[in-house]
């Protein structure tokens, strides 16, 4: 197919609108004009005929037709996926307006992992308004690196704190290790103490109760070699859970359980939750902690100032020796 990139930003530019795109995403969702119309309160030829008009606008159909329904081409996949970003990017817009009029500066969406100090992303926020003439407002996103990169992707999120790791999808996304997370071990202060009189022992440890992060992520996967290399197999805990306070509190609470969890988060929940750290030395193969974002994006004055606060955050807290 012969393919002149002006001549489709020429047509784009002086026909595509916003109802183009939420058609594009309603028979993605949809898979039938049929159901499409139906959803949308039209008939059937208009949305026959604004779909003909789509296509035409790239000269190329965008979905196949077939008994089971309509599925995207390749090209169409494409611009599904932008289409996702654009109206991401518009509720965005919406959101910083309502920012802008309430008298503050802008709205950022934040995309964090389990397990991320709270006391460091507070500072970094803090930092970041002492540099904004007008207050910034702000949106965090909990989740999963791999959840947190699609959204990222899909305009979902301005910037995401997770994990490097090689299992996670770096397409469209940059990248910058923030710190390092070292091993901890926590338990109510009288079973800490209890530990502390002993050398460590993975065959006594595996009989204590054990909470620990959700299963099939990476934290979890560490503990779990920890055991291995002791020729051990893995406890299985009595609870699960993404929450670090939570985790915390359940500690707290009884003189049977334990956890590993990263260092400045086991500090943390000293101060919150009043558990102890068990003086062993552990380690392990963590991936870092970094920041991503969208490798074509376009500058976000707020954004960037958020990231220069990020670096020099973790900088001064962890030092370059974590990083």
């Amino acid at each position: 197919m012969n393919f002149d990139a002006n001549d489709v930003v020429r047509r784009l530019g002086a026909r595509l609108k916003i109802r183009h795109l939420v058609l594009l995403l309603q028979i993605q969702q949809h898979g039938s004009l049929t159901r499409v119309a139906e959803h949308m309160a039209s008939s059937q030829p208009a949305v026959t005929n604004a779909l003909s008009e789509l296509e035409s606008m790239f000269g190329t159909p965008l979905f196949e037709r077939s008994s089971r329904g309509m599925r995207p081409t390749a090209l169409g996949a494409v611009v599904l996926e932008r289409a996702k970003a654009m109206i991401k990017d518009l509720d965005h817009l919406a959101r910083e307006m309502e920012a802008v009029a309430a008298g503050h500066a802008a709205h950022l969406h934040i995309g964090v992992i389990p397990f991320i100090s709270g006391q460091m992303l507070s500072a970094a926020l803090k930092r970041l308004q002492a540099r904004m003439e007008r207050r910034l407002t702000v949106t965090i996103h909990e989740g999963t690196s791999d959840q947190l990169l699609l959204q990222l992707k899909d305009h979902s999120v301005d910037i995401v704190i997770g994990r490097a790791s090689s299992a996670i999808d770096l397409g469209q996304v940059s990248f910058e290790v923030l710190y390092q997370q070292q091993p901890r071990m926590i338990a109510s202060r009288r079973l800490a103490a209890k530990l502390a009189r002993t050398p460590l022992d993975w065959h006594k440890l595996h009989a204590l109760d054990w909470i620990l992060g959700a299963p099939h992520t990476p934290m979890r996967e560490q503990v779990t070699d920890l055991f291995l290399s002791a020729g051990i197999a893995p406890p299985v805990p009595i609870v699960e859970s993404y929450s670090s306070k939570l985790i915390g509190e359940m500690i707290a609470s009884s003189d049977e359980a334990v956890s590993i969890v990263p260092a400045d988060i086991a500090e943390e929940l000293v101060r919150i939750a009043g558990v102890a750290i068990v003086p062993y030395s552990l380690v392990w193969t963590l991936p870092p902690i970094a920041l991503f974002t969208r490798s074509a994006d376009s500058r976000s004055p707020a954004r960037d100032l958020l990231v220069d606060a990020l670096r020099t955050v973790c900088k001064e807290t962890y030092g370059d020796a974590q990083r």
